[in-house]
């Protein structure tokens, strides 16, 4: 674990015992705080106070008084739609109120590293669409190059629980706008913003809110290297704005579909190759169509900036080329399950809004599109313009029907259960058809998570 320090001998307060928020009240112990944690969850108090965790309810009258601290996990909103109780009041009398990563940070780095001879670095992930996979492809890269690397954030590990580097070691954090807002320190060496999209707006005040929980990681971080893709006006103004000139280095730009040879540095995908170019010459180039593991224009994406980060972390484009091909890609993220009679299934059960499912539609031709569930606002209305490759939808869930009602002449079916759904996409497809599950729909009318979606529909290819 990363011991945090600054807290030796002071009270500081956890809230939330999730997955981060065990790892830092863990943390915190380790560097000599007196840590009082809560959460409402009696099983979760159950759990941390079997590791000899205190927890002390932190809403009552006085639990608060001489506190360093307040320590939130970022599913606990602060601001929008309204501050948590707890985090109100800490605020209302000064109290400190930071996370997990915001503690990474301030306590990165130690004496020991004066022995390091290549001092270790933070490579930081945020975006909507496209951060784990990009942050899990970054990783590969370097694992696959031989350089030592660890994984953790949004993904995996808590940041937190993450061994202490090595000499030369690269830390890669999948950030959400969650982690992000809150952090009190954020000093990432390369950071890497993917695109954005409508997502979280009642936690963030609306879109405004949104985008400027993900700058902070730029604006405020203060990166050696930024990389921004710049396929969305969010993320043109963003590069614009930490650039000195179009011949600023510092700011690698990177799109799917774009051609950038304006720019000091720039990497892009068009027709399935990926180009680096470099003060207006092209340094590198690589075929992507053949790497089953980055299928569509919206991995070809994740490519670009995983391309990116790892050049600026000194990786030669034959080390990266070699990585791409070997990476298999994460579950539930256009994840090829099986290939039987000439029929492909894919995963994409992480496609849990109308802009991922649309990029999981255009990644592929003659789609059995398995979809529905707990839909969101508008339901599927704008995918509309993205249903020329569906032969069949297959519509399960809450909003099956709802769904189908805008799905215009597209032919369905309502099935109802993942079960049904799987067994008539499965019996009605022929060589060369993909069967998707790219839901456009939380899970939680069905699953616990869209993971568990997901684990069920390759659970019941695999029993075909």
């Amino acid at each position: 674990m990363i011991p945090v320090r600054g807290y030796e001998g002071a009270v500081v307060g956890v809230l939330g015992l999730g997955r981060s928020g065990l790892a830092t009240a863990r943390a915190l112990a380790a560097g000599g705080a007196d840590v009082r944690a809560w959460d409402d969850s009696v099983e979760a108090r159950t759990k941390a106070e079997a590791e000899g965790i205190v927890c002390t309810d932190l809403g009552k009258a006085a639990a608060l008084d001489g506190m360093a601290a307040l320590i939130v996990s970022p599913g606990i909103p602060h601001l929008y739609p309204a501050p948590n109780k707890i985090i109100a009041a800490a605020m209302a009398v000064g109290i400190p109120v930071d996370n997990d990563i915001g503690l990474f940070f301030a306590s990165f780095g130690g004496a020991e590293w004066d022995e390091f001879d290549t001092p270790p670095r933070v490579v930081c992930v945020t975006g909507s669409n496209g951060k784990s996979t990009t942050t899990a492809l970054i990783h590969h890269i370097l694992t696959q190059a031989g350089r030592p690397a660890q994984m953790a954030g949004n993904i995996g590990t808590g940041v937190l629980a993450i061994d202490p580097p090595q000499d030369g070691e690269v830390i890669v954090l999948e950030l959400s706008s969650y982690q992000a807002e809150l952090a009190r320190a954020l000093t990432p060496d390369v950071a890497v913003f993917t695109n954005l999209s409508p997502d979280h707006l009642d936690r963030h005040g609306g879109m405004g809110g949104y985008f400027a929980a993900k700058r902070r990681l730029l604006a405020e971080g203060g990166p050696d290297r930024a990389v921004i893709g710049v396929d969305e006006g969010e993320g043109v103004f963003l590069a614009n704005q930490l650039a000195t000139g179009a011949q600023d280095d510092r700011v690698i730009r990177i799109s799917s579909g774009q051609k950038l040879d304006g720019f000091a540095w720039s990497v892009f995908a068009r027709k399935g190759f990926l180009a680096e170019w470099r003060r207006g010459k092209q340094v590198a180039s690589i075929d992507l169509r053949a790497i089953k593991g980055l299928p569509g224009a919206h991995n070809h994406q994740n490519a670009c900036a995983a391309y990116a980060a790892s050049r600026a972390l000194g990786l030669a484009p034959r080390e990266i080329e070699a990585a791409l091909h070997s990476f298999a890609g994460l579950p539930h993220r256009s994840q090829l399950v099986r290939e039987m009679g000439g029929v492909r299934f894919v995963n994409d059960s992480k496609a849990t809004n109308v802009d991922s499912a649309a990029k999981a539609l255009q990644a592929f031709d003659r789609i059995r599109w398995i979809a529905g569930g707990m839909g969101k606002e508008g339901g599927i209305a704008a995918l509309g313009p993205h249903l020329g490759a569906v032969v069949k939808a297959y519509l399960i869930g809450h909003s099956a029907r709802e769904f189908a009602l805008q799905l215009g002449d597209t032919p369905y079916e309502i099935c109802e259960t993942m079960e049904r759904a799987v067994a008539r996409a499965s019996a009605e497809a022929t060589a060369g058809d993909v069967v998707l599950l790219a839901p456009a729909a939380a899970s939680f009318d069905q699953y616990p998570n869209f993971e568990k979606r997901g684990d069920d529909f390759a659970a019941r290819v695999m029993a075909l």
